[in-house]
This record gives structure tokens, C-alpha cells and sequence, in this order.
């Protein structure tokens, strides 16, 4: 399993100890949650997943308000939520990610740790967020 992979893991258990857990930033930032050590570059990139998610909540919800048809962030799973903020987080701000890697990765972690379905509803949203979201931008 590849750092970025690995890191987008850990990226989502620290979304979803913000999420429902209500854990500060700067605690999850500490990392003293893993079981594993993490290589610095991993552990860089998890954070800055964690922050720039965390930072354009407002932005990203919008987002997934305006391609999940009848759904709202606050009706989706804990899990689903967390994968498609993160997802969006990348496609919108990290544009030296192919949005290609980052959908393939999100339904990859929809099928690990998300529901029977997570993975072709995310993969439905993101597509969407990819066809139309990124041409406007």
C-alpha cells in the first residue's frame, strides 16, 4: 500500500474524530491516535489533508449539497461524509492531484470503511463534482 493511500486512511480517522468526536485540530494534529509510526512525508501529507478539509467545511458542503441530489452532509453517513469532504478538499484545492487518483482512491476507501453502497454513491457524486465542478472552475 502506497504513503498517499496509507495517508488518506489516516486522513479520515482524523475527519471522523473531528466529526463525532469533536477533537481539536491541534489534538489531531498530535497523531498519538495511530498505532503505526508514519514517515514524515505521509504524515505532512495527512495533515495537510486534515487542516485543508477542516478549513473549507463551509465551501466543500455546498459542494456536496449541490451534486448529491436530496442529500445533505448532515443525512449522509459519518464515513461517506468524511471520504467525499476529503475527496473534494483534493479535487478543488490540491490541483497537482489528478482528480482521477483522488475519485479512485475515494471509492477504494468507500469499499473499506463505508457501507454496502459507499462506493458507487461516491463515485456518482464525485464524477459529477469532476464533470461539471472542475470545468467552471
Amino acid at each position: 500500500m502506497g504513503q498517499r493511500h496509507k495517508a488518506r486512511e489516516y486522513a479520515l480517522q482524523g475527519l471522523y474524530m473531528f466529526d463525532v468526536g469533536k477533537a481539536a485540530l491541534d489534538e489531531i494534529k498530535k497523531f498519538d491516535w495511530l498505532d503505526d509510526p508514519m514517515e514524515d512525508e505521509a504524515k505532512d501529507f495527512t495533515f495537510t489533508l486534515i487542516e485543508g478539509t477542516i478549513s473549507n467545511l463551509d465551501a466543500i458542503d455546498e459542494v456536496i449539497r449541490e451534486y448529491s441530489r436530496n442529500w445533505t452532509p448532515e443525512r449522509l453517513t459519518v464515513i461517506d461524509r468524511s471520504i467525499l469532504r476529503l475527496a473534494i478538499f483534493e479535487m478543488l484545492f490540491m490541483k497537482d492531484i489528478p482528480a482521477v487518483v483522488t475519485i479512485d482512491e475515494s471509492i477504494e476507501l468507500g469499499k473499506t470503511f463505508g457501507g454496502e453502497n459507499s462506493g458507487q454513491f461516491i463515485n456518482g457524486i464525485l464524477d459529477s463534482v469532476k464533470k461539471f465542478k472542475l470545468r467552471e472552475d
